[in-house]
């Protein structure tokens, strides 16, 4: 019996995550694990209507007794930038030491891309980004903050376990890859010392895999050869900062966000899968928004808690949903279904 915290959050994020349920059910159904969903309205309205911390300790030490955490999506219009973000999704993180951020990039087939002349057998990789550290410590301050001699320092943390943990995970599920090749994305011609860090790390580690091919990559020419040459990638393993840039571009080669899903993960511990756009909330209600990134996410879950099966079940489905043309486009309002007809659809197709 899984026990998954449900976190539908802000805007289309019910929405779509409960397509994303609709989905874990009939795939349960067809391949026999048990589980229960615990739902938390951790969000911008419990924010706006009892205030204090958008996500208390308490509630924390309930995740950690989970198996998996499933978000819908986090923000709010009438909540200022940040509250919901660091109080949620950062304090998730960092609490719950979710190291890793997985993001698969994968273009269906079915789905335009607007690299010209790849498919589906060109944009198939992974991005393992660290999640924890780098420049998103939040270790830094001001020095004569609002006058014109004012200095902001924002530091970039890197250690030794921190880098370690995380390329020994890309080695790892590279090994799982039939192609067995891991990029490393980095700056090491400039960040002179966290960077040469990670090469050394990179190189150490890769000692004990001699079956994977390993290949260097400095993040500029990463987002030029993505555009041009997608298919040289296999596994990317980087840094916070620049995971999170790259794989925006991912997704948008992959189709867009509406069908991009991610995984912060602790191997070792609980884990959360979410869809990477945004709350949306002028869709939200209105029943039009892409569940596609959701029911991604969910399959990632399930893969996750040790469900093969029914993780590829959900892929293949997903897959045959896209390739039939019924689905006409990936952004909100143009799908020719609403939100719940392409969850039965996708149902439909298991």
């Amino acid at each position: 019996m899984y026990k998954i915290a449900f976190l539908p959050g802000d805007g289309i994020g019910p929405e779509v995550a409960n397509e994303g349920l609709k989905v874990i059910r009939a795939t349960a159904e067809k391949t026999g694990f048990d589980y229960e969903t615990i739902p938390y309205d951790f969000g911008g309205e419990r924010y706006l209507e009892k205030g204090g911390d958008p996500l208390p300790d308490s509630a924390l030490s309930e995740f950690k007794e989970m198996d998996a955490i499933y978000l819908g999506a986090v923000g709010h219009p009438d909540v200022p930038p940040g509250v919901l973000e660091h109080g949620i999704l950062l304090k998730l993180r960092f609490a719950l030491d979710l190291y890793i951020n997985l993001r698969p990039i994968k273009l269906y087939p079915g789905v335009w891309t607007p690299i010209k002349d790849k498919g589906p057998e060109d944009i198939d990789f992974v991005v393992v980004r660290e999640n924890t550290e780098d420049l998103y410590a939040g270790m830094g301050g001001f020095f004569k903050k609002g006058t014109p001699d004012e200095v902001a320092i924002q530091q970039s943390i890197n250690t030794r376990k921190g880098v370690e943990r995380c390329i020994r995970f890309a080695y790892e599920l590279t090994m799982q890859r039939k192609r067995k090749k891991l990029t490393l994305c980095d700056k090491a011609n400039v960040l002179t010392y966290a960077h040469d860090l990670w090469r050394r790390v990179f190189n150490e580690v890769g000692n004990e895999y001699p079956d994977v091919q390993k290949d260097f990559a400095f993040v500029d020419a990463t987002t030029m050869w993505m555009v041009k040459n997608p298919e040289w990638f296999d596994v990317i393993v980087t840094c916070n900062m620049f995971g999170d840039i790259i794989t925006d571009l991912g997704a948008m080669i992959q189709g867009g966000m509406g069908i991009a899903a991610s995984g912060n993960i602790n191997p070792q511990s609980v884990s959360m899968f979410e869809p990477i756009h945004g709350s949306a909330p002028k869709y939200k209600g209105k029943n039009i928004a892409n569940p596609l990134a959701a029911i991604c996410a969910a399959g990632m879950m399930l893969d996750y808690l040790g469900e093969k099966k029914a993780s590829e079940l959900i892929d293949n489905a997903v897959s045959k949903a896209l390739s039939s043309g019924k689905i006409k486009d990936l952004s909100a309002g143009n799908m020719g279904m609403t939100t719940s007809e392409v969850g039965d659809f996708v149902v439909s197709l298991l």
